[in-house]
């Protein structure tokens, strides 16, 4: 797991977030609000209140969170394989 070190809300529904490694940047996830779990991220206070999870997860609360590797690959811009070398591709027959 990547380890995110910083997270700051961006109003309206934007994230900084800084890791371990040296990256930082930012993320839209105003494409999320409203829908599921993400209408808590309609309350304003709501959303500005992300932290850094025990796990490392970026967390609103105990049942919402986003997985920070996640998070990573979007502001970088690389693959799940780029930050991962050790994933394999299998063709899976059905």
């Amino acid at each position: 797991m990547l380890r995110p070190l910083e997270v700051r809300a961006l109003p309206p529904h934007g994230l900084w977030v800084r890791y371990a490694d040296g990256v930082e940047g930012e993320i839209d996830l105003s494409h999320l609000v409203g829908r599921g779990v993400f209408a808590l991220w309609e309350d304003p206070l709501a959303f500005e209140r992300v932290s850094i999870g025990s796990a490392g997860q970026i967390a609103w609360s105990d049942a919402m969170e986003l997985c920070a590797d996640a998070v990573y690959i979007e502001i970088t811009g690389k693959t799940p394989q780029d930050v991962f070398p050790k994933l394999k591709t299998e063709a899976v027959g059905a």
